[in-house]
């Protein structure tokens, strides 16, 4: 049975292979588990959210929801944020 012009305007387009988007949440998980971690406006950058909004995706999204363990440290060039991954037994 052939589509009808209407049926043929509001079908979907088949899915192109395209690389998926990567999310605000996936690039600042990215950024805390390379070995030397991210600073607060590293993060702040790279998702284009403000100070607070990245503390408290830390605290709320990937602490509590994820059950991430995130440590800070205090170095020369600042605060320095890292997941620690949990070891294997």
């Amino acid at each position: 049975m052939p589509k009808t012009k209407s049926q043929a305007a509001t079908a979907k387009p088949a899915p192109a292979d395209k690389p998926k988007k990567t999310t605000k949440m996936e690039s600042l998980i990215a950024l805390l588990r390379r070995e030397q971690g991210a600073r607060i406006d590293e993060m702040m950058q790279a998702t284009g959210w403000q100070q607070h909004s990245v503390r408290g995706a830390m605290a709320g999204a990937l602490k509590k929801k994820l059950g991430l363990t995130i440590t800070s440290e205090k170095t020369e060039a600042g605060r320095v944020y890292r997941i620690v991954e949990a070891r294997a037994e």
